[in-house]
Parts: C-alpha cells; structure tokens; sequence
C-alpha cells in the first residue's frame, strides 16, 4: 500500500496535474478532495469530464465515473456484492476504493486516453428495435455505422502514416525542393524559348520535333503490343503442349486402367477425404477455434500489471502440484489390468499417430502441389517477359527424368523420417515405463533400506560415485588448462622478443628524430617571436597612418565645404549688387 500510495503522489506532483503532495498532505485529505482529485485525472483523459464536483448531484458523479470507467474496462475487485460496495466506496470517497483507481489510471494514462478518444466514436448508439421500423431512422443508422466503419479505417491508416518514420518536416523539405526545381525548369525553358525564336522556320522545326516524339509514343505502344502478342502466342503453345500431355496421360491411363483399379482408387480417394473431412479437419477447426476463443477472451480483458501476472502465476503453480499429486496418486494405485492394457493402448496410440502423420503428409504432398504449380506459372510468366529461350524437346525430358529420380528419392527420405517418428514414439513410450519401473524398484529399495535400518545408503553410493567423476573430470581440467597456459606463456615470450628485435631500429631512428624535431621546434618559436615583434611594429605604423589619412581626409571635406560655402555667398552678394544697380544678368553677359 505505501508503494502504492508513493506512486500515486510522485504521478500526481508531475505534469500535468503539477500538484504539491507529499505522502502525508495526501494522505490526510478529505472524501470531496479525493474525489475531485480522481475527477482530474479522470479529466485529462476525457475532457468532458472537466468540471467542479461541488456543483454536481454526488449520484450523477458516480453515475459519470463508473460509466467512464467502464469504457475504459475497469473492474472493481471482488464479486456482485463487491460492486455494490465500490459505488457505495465510491459515493463517499473511500479510500481503499479511490486509492486503487487512481493508481490504476495513472499507470496507463496515454493508452487511456486514445481508448477514450476511440470510445466517442466507436461506441455505437442503443436504438430500440421499434424505432427502426422507420426508413428514415434505419437508413441514418445505417449511415451511421458506415461512418463508423470509416472512422475505424482512417485511424488505422492515421496510426500507420504515425508509425512509418514519415515527417512533416521530411515532406515539406521536399515539397521546397520540388518547387525550386519547377522554377529552375520553367527558367530554363523561357531561356530555351528565347534561344529559339532567334533562329529561323522555329515553328516548323517545332512541329517536326512533336511530330517525332508522337511517333516514338507511337513505336513504344507497337512495340508494347507486339510484347503482348509473343506473351499471349507463347501461352498458347503452353496450354496446347499441357493440353496435349493431359490427353496422353489420360490415354494411357485409359488403355491400362480396369473398372476393378479404378473403383479401387475412387474408394481410396473416398477413404482419404472421409478422414479428413470427418476427422482430422474438425479437430484443427475445433483448435482453432479454441484459440480464437482464447484470444478473444484475451483481448477483452483489460490490460494485466505486475500484480495480476503474479496472481496467475501462483495458480498455475498451484494447478501444477495438484496435476503432479494425482500423477504420483495414480502411480501408487499400480492397477494390473492397466498394465494389461497398456499394450493395446500404446499400439492404438502408434496407429492413430501413423494415421495423422499420413494425413499430413498427403496435406504437405497436395500444398507442395498447389506451390509447384503456382511456381511454374511465375516461371512461365517470367520466360514471357525476359524473351528468354524456352526448354523444350530432348532437355525437358531430361529435366523431368531427374525430377522424378529426385521426387522417388524424397518419398523414400520422408518414408524413412515416418519409420524413425513412429519409432521415436515407441521408444518415447518405452522410456516413461521404464521410468515407471525404476521409480517402483527406487521406492522398494527406500522401503528395504528403510527396513534394514541404512536409509539413504544407495543415494549416497550415487553421490560419492558422481563426486569421484566429477573430481576427476576437473582434475583433468586442470592438468589441460596448465599444459594450455605454459604454451601460451612461452609464444607471448617469443612473441615479445620478436616485436622487440623488429622495433630495435626504429626506435633509433626515433630517437634522431625527436631530436631534429627539438631543433626545429626551437628555430620554429624564435623566428614565431621575431615575426609577431616586427607584426605588432607594422601593425602600430599602420594605425598611426589611418588615423593621420583620416584626419586629413575630415581636413580636406571641411575646407571643401567651407569653399563652396564662400563661393555660394560671392555669388549672392554680386547678382544683389547687379539687382540693386538695375542691371540684369543677361545684360552683363
């Protein structure tokens, strides 16, 4: 319970519920805050479930919660009475009835929230009978569960466009792509455009160009066509060559056969489909339909924790010991007229195994059949479409020499495997009486030992008996793995001393390297320093220079500025004189 509890506080403090508890606030708060708590979780799920517990009937509340529990399979524990108990449970906001939802709810929230989503639309309305009598409201249901349907497709589709690695960002990155394609294009057909109305007869040599291309349309289909007629004339002389073949084996069948052989067959044929019509295709239809049943059951269950797999767990451990107490029962029992029976038992076991492995392998055989003739249409088809030689005459018939060889040495390889089954299960069965037969002898020597007064006396002679061969098996062991490790030992010591005579030279042409490489080093950061001096002198020289051409450059535009500004006034000052004197600038000119 307080690992419980502690996983219900640790859902509630994160998003998006983004609550404050602690093990003791929320342990502490009253039946209305506990209900209104478990009416925001319900409410993340489903968002009409959003809404202030206060201003609700506290009947509707629980009518809202168990019916939305309900879609979302929920099971209260315990039986019918149980159930009662939990809405009552639920009515006054018990503890031990909230505590389990919400820890249940919380767990599997996001599956929740699609089956709550699905559930607004897939769980259909309840019309009664009488009303739809009516065409109208029987064509809208009808509608209605069309629309349904469709809803379920498109979500499949949607969940598959979601899990097949697609994404927006991928499509339209593409789409971008594409589109600065088209513009490169129409660009460079408007080039293309402009390049050829500068020649001359554009517009002829133009309808000579579509004039061609519809004839290369023109040839592709007659070649296409021609394909098609090689393919149907091909098919043809396959089905005349089979046609032919099936007349030549019926002829010769014909000509060898008896009414007495045929009947003989046609009842063996009978035999066979009786048997699997009657007995072999009910039992796998009957399998079959079990583990649908099984599955579907499955399925309607909700999901199973942690909890409930150990539950089913502990029963089937359960349902074990019980099986293994009566085996061991019907083992002390030792009935005489079983043993008699067992004989004829086991032959009718070897009879019934022997039946349905024929059964299968005349299934296997007809499925080999059906693969084999679909095998050799696709190679037909394939032969069509490459154009590629077809086998015939003297190679055909050699091919087919060496499938039957082949197929009379499969059927005598399967036979063998049969033999070796039927075999196996007589000697599976001999196994476990004999293993019956030494768990007796075990028990009557437990009951001498017993009663000679050296209980235990054979197992341990057993015992000491394994501990000596084990004793020696490691022993043996040991001496190996020594032998293994001093020849190890001295090729990593021959090894090393040839990796030290190969590495002799070289590391004295190291070491003559890593002296030049000091020297260089040295010469390298003595002239590093000389170049950063005269760097950093040039540097300084060349700032000095841009500001002194700056100044002058803000000099020369203020002089510049001050000339014009002295010609403009010179200018003003005359043509005033001129307008003063009455004399007009025409005039002076």
């Amino acid at each position: 319970m307080s690992e419980q509890l502690k996983f219900i506080v640790e859902q509630l403090n994160k998003d998006p519920f983004k609550k404050t508890f602690n093990l003791i606030t929320f342990d502490s708060l009253e039946p209305m805050q506990l209900l209104q708590i478990l009416n925001d979780v319900l409410a993340e799920i489903d968002p009409k479930q959003a809404l202030d517990i206060r201003e609700e009937m506290p009947e509707h509340t629980v009518k809202r919660m168990c019916a939305l529990l309900g879609m979302l399979k929920y099971k209260p524990p315990g039986n019918q009475s149980d159930v009662s108990s939990f809405r009552q449970g639920l009515v006054i906001g018990s503890k031990p009835v909230v505590h389990p939802i919400l820890h249940w709810l919380l767990q599997r929230v996001p599956e929740l929230k699609k089956r709550a989503y699905l559930a607004r639309f897939l769980v259909k309305l309840e019309v009664p009978a009488e009303f739809l009598q009516d065409d109208v409201i029987n064509d809208t249901y009808h509608q209605y569960e069309e629309l349904v349907e469709g809803f379920k497709t498109y979500h499949k589709e949607c969940e598959q466009l979601r899990t097949s690695g697609f994404s927006t960002a991928e499509i339209r990155r593409d789409i971008s792509a594409m589109e600065e394609e088209k513009d490169q294009l129409i660009k460079r057909v408007e080039r293309l455009k402009k390049r050829v109305e500068s020649v001359s007869n554009h517009q002829r040599m133009l309808d000579q160009a579509r004039q061609l291309r519809v004839e290369k349309e023109r040839e592709e289909s007659l070649a296409h066509q021609k394909q098609e007629q090689k393919n149907q004339l091909f098919q043809a002389e396959q089905r005349l060559q089979r046609l032919q073949q099936q007349l030549k084996d019926m002829r010769q069948a014909a000509a060898d056969a008896n009414p007495e052989s045929l009947m003989k067959r046609l009842e063996e044929e009978i035999k066979i489909n009786s048997y699997m019509v009657s007995e072999k295709l009910p039992k796998e239809l009957e399998g079959m339909r079990h583990t649908v049943q099984y599955l579907q059951k499955v399925a309607s269950e909700p999901a199973m924790g942690q909890t409930d797999l150990q539950e089913l767990e502990d029963k089937i451990k359960e349902v074990d010991s019980q099986i293994n107490q009566l085996i061991e029962k019907k083992m002390m029992r030792n009935d005489p007229m079983d043993d008699k029976l067992t004989l004829y038992r086991q032959q009718a076991s070897i009879i019934i195994r022997r039946k349905e492995a024929k059964a299968e392998e005349l299934q296997e055989a007809r499925e080999e059949l059906a693969a084999a003739e679909r095998e050799l249409r696709q190679r037909t088809n394939q032969a069509r479409t490459s154009d590629g030689e077809v086998i015939r005459g003297d190679e055909l018939k050699r091919l087919v020499g060496k499938l039957r060889s082949k197929g009379t040495l499969y059927k005598k390889k399967r036979q063998e495997i049969a033999e070796l089954k039927a075999e196996y299960g007589v000697l599976q069965r001999t196994e476990e009486i004999l293993k019956q037969r030494h768990e007796t002898v075990q028990q009557r020597l437990q009951t001498v030992e017993a009663e000679k007064g050296i209980s235990g006396y054979s197992n341990t002679q057993e015992e000491l008996e394994r501990v000596s061969a084990i004793k020696s098996e490691l022993d043996e062991k040991k001496g190996r793995t020594l032998d293994d490790m001093s020849e190890m030992v001295k090729k990593l010591n021959s090894m090393i001393v040839e990796k030290k005579s190969a590495l002799a030279p070289i590391i004295k042409e190291l070491r003559s390297l890593r002296q030049r490489c000091q020297e260089l080093s040295q010469e390298y950061d003595e002239k590093k320093a000389q170049y950063e001096s005269c760097a950093a002198g040039l540097e300084s020289n060349r700032s000095k220079l841009e500001q002194e051409v700056k100044a002058l450059r803000e000099e020369t535009a203020q002089e510049e500025n001050r000339y014009h500004h002295i010609n403009c006034m010179s200018e003003g000052s005359v043509h005033e004189e001129y307008y003063r004197a009455g004399v007009t600038w025409q005039e002076v000119a």
